[in-house]
């Protein structure tokens, strides 16, 4: 329950961070969570994200995760 709801604010707050892309905020975060969290590579959170209909290629996540890892980063330290 805490978690989701520090998930929430997260969201929220990388709204105005992630402007401008081609995809929401929220599917932004979630690849690099999956990243991060699980041991998984590129290709597999490609798959992932193919059988949920989204079609992002492994090397735009690769960009996400180190574009964004470090501002997640930042904002859980923080709780």
């Amino acid at each position: 329950m805490l978690l989701n709801a520090i998930v929430e604010k997260l969201k929220h707050q990388s709204r105005n961070d992630l402007k401008g892309r081609q995809f929401e905020a929220c599917v932004i975060i979630q690849a690099v969570s999956w990243y991060l969290r699980y041991p998984l590579s590129y290709r597999d959170v490609e798959e992932m994200f193919l059988g949920r209909g989204f079609e992002v290629d492994h090397s735009t996540i690769n960009r996400w995760v180190l574009a964004y890892a470090p501002l997640l980063e930042k904002r859980l330290r923080q709780f």
